[in-house]
């Protein structure tokens, strides 16, 4: 049997994978293109429903994602399309925006697909995917669980058939809780069996597809029990056969090309976390290379498709790649293969989908979001190993519930950089102390029992020396000068610092003056060759003196030690002189 090529992956990464392909491969890719298809067919529906667009775009969405991304994507079970968060941030644009007309919707939300692989393809082009790092997980974590919940609040009068008010979930969840009295009791029913199965397979037999089940279970209930002449809205007219292309409408993108440029931004944000991720997981599993700039471009073409075909905006799924590749997927061909399946769906069963009861609709929507978006396990672990990136999630989930599903995503932006500056500006200068009987220095307050050396303080700069740092350098150094009774050196753990700047080295020059003038020795321990020659550079080390540069915190120790001894035995010397 051919093994899977290894090499970087160049060029069109299926034609590679053609090349070398092994017939015995194609029975396993054929099974999970069908086995994902079959999916991702009914979660589709959902997630166009979400975003509030025509049924048959959110299939017209995956075939595009799936049929794109497995002729351009380097990882080889990943699938690609609609995703539950994608389609909150979509909806959330529309929202924004203020538009209402079906039509339009269909048309917006296919515009920031479309400008979402632009986008895309400008970060691959400039090399930019790094910048998708600045979104920390913890705000990823708060604003799809805050997203969740909007979603889930935004479906309930779909379980009850009734209307309800509101400019932000929480009066939209007043304004249902009110509503009850006005339910119709048939939809109810619909929305109750259909929740209890959709969640009970998932937690009874959760390899069992509940998405299909549930809609299968609903049309023939649809069929079979007239639900629409008892009061149960219906989704209405799905047709069959392809979509052509056609360009989003310039003019309604121009008029509101604010949003769209933020929800383009926090499209490109959220799905390239989710790719990166996954693709490197997977190649790591099964031992070949992949290529993030060209998992860039693969997005981006599957978006622009996407949007092209009157789409929305498409990503990796995480379970939808994680059944390709239980199923067997070993190359692009099963990814291809869930692209012809939906197709075929298209033409042959779309019509079927327009007796599809909206509470079961609405059951599978709430099922998606609350499984794929609300990570509870990832909340809780958090809470237990970081407090603050806790909060920040809980930031993140308020902001979203209260601003709405884009503001959410700014706001989270917003903390992510903010957390990022606090952590730069702030750095670590724990105190250190000996191990007792060895040359070891550790931190004092993690090791109380560690030996403090008398007139010395140690202190260890855990970061980059630069403009935002270098003035916490010179507040710690100055604190510690006038706090610290008898203190005669201090020894400055070099060996955190990584990179120094114009600055940094202009304020260590400061720090030396300072402790100079309080007859305060500076020392130097584990320079690092590329910041001493930068030192060097800015006249610091010879300020600084180069018998005062030390290799490791120990002799640093030991020179002062001795230097304060040589000292004093030079006072006493003199005093016997005068005595005498």
């Amino acid at each position: 049997m051919k093994k899977l090529q290894r090499g970087r992956p160049t060029g069109v990464p299926i034609a590679g994978q053609l090349r070398s392909y092994d017939r015995a491969w194609l029975r396993g890719d054929l099974i999970a293109g069908v086995t994902v298809a079959a999916l991702i067919v009914p979660k589709n529906l959902g997630y166009a429903g979400i975003a509030g667009i025509p049924l048959q775009n959110g299939l017209y969405a995956a075939a595009a994602g799936a049929i794109v991304y497995g002729i351009f994507g380097s990882c080889r079970q990943i699938s690609t399309g609609p995703s539950s968060g994608l389609a909150a941030v979509a909806a959330s644009a529309v929202l924004a925006a203020g538009i209402t007309s079906e039509q339009d919707v269909a048309s917006f939300v296919a515009g920031i697909t479309l400008a979402s692989g632009i986008l895309f393809l400008l970060l691959a082009v400039l090399k930019m995917g790094w910048i998708a790092q600045f979104l920390s997980r913890a705000v990823v974590t708060g604003f799809l669980f805050g997203a969740a919940i909007d979603v889930v609040i935004g479906e309930l009068p779909k379980l009850t058939g009734t209307e309800v008010t509101g400019s932000n979930p929480i009066q939209e969840l007043r304004s249902w809780l009110g509503t009850w009295g006005e339910a119709q009791q048939t939809t109810v029913v619909v929305g109750v069996v259909s929740l209890a199965v959709v969640f009970g397979l998932k937690a009874i037999a959760p390899r069992i597809p509940g998405a299909l089940v549930l809609v299968v279970g609903g049309l023939l209930a649809a069929a079979v029990f007239d639900l629409g002449d008892k009061g149960v809205a219906l989704v209405g007219d799905v047709p069959s056969g392809l979509p052509s292309p056609q360009i989003p409408d310039g003019q309604l993108m121009w008029d509101h090309v604010g949003t769209v440029a933020v929800a383009a931004v926090a499209l490109v944000l959220i799905g390239f976390s989710q790719t990166a991720g996954d693709a490197r997981a997977f190649a790591a599993k099964h031992r070949y290379q992949i290529d993030i700039n060209q998992e860039s471009i693969a997005q981006s073409f599957a978006n622009m498709a996407a949007g092209i075909f009157k789409g929305m905006p498409v990503s990796t799924s995480l379970s939808a790649s994680s059944l390709n590749d239980h199923s067997g997927a070993k190359t692009g061909v099963a990814s291809l293969t869930s692209g012809v399946t939906v197709l075929l769906t298209l033409l042959l069963l779309a019509p079927l989908f327009s007796i599809l009861p909206k509470p079961v609709l609405a059951a599978l929507i709430i099922e998606a979001v609350v499984m794929g978006m609300m990570n509870v396990p990832e909340m809780r672990r958090l809470a237990r190993v970081q407090k603050f990136d806790f909060w920040i999630a809980v930031a993140a989930i308020t902001g979203t519930l209260i601003f709405g599903v884009l503001a959410g995503v700014i706001i989270g932006i917003g903390l992510s950089l903010i957390w990022l500056v606090g952590v730069a500006t702030h750095p670590e200068m724990p105190s250190l102390g000996r191990e007792r009987g060895t040359q070891v220095f550790r931190e004092a307050d993690e090791h109380p029992g560690d030996e403090v050396i008398p007139g010395i303080a140690v202190i260890r700069f855990d970061g980059g020396l630069f403009f935002a740092t270098s003035d916490a350098l010179e507040d710690r150094l100055r604190e510690t000068i006038h706090s610290t009774p008898g203190l005669t050196g201090i020894v400055l753990d070099c060996g955190g610092i990584n990179f120094v700047d114009s600055q940094g080295a202009a304020k260590l020059a400061d720090v030396v003056d300072l402790a100079r003038e309080s007859d305060v020795t500076l020392r130097l321990a584990r320079l690092k060759p590329a910041v001493r020659a930068i030192l060097a550079r800015g006249g610091v080390i010879e300020r600084i003196g180069e018998n005062k540069i030390h290799g490791n915190v120990f002799r640093a120790v030991e020179a002062e030690q001795a230097a304060v001894e040589a000292e004093q035995a030079a006072v006493q010397t003199e005093r016997g002189d005068q005595d005498g």
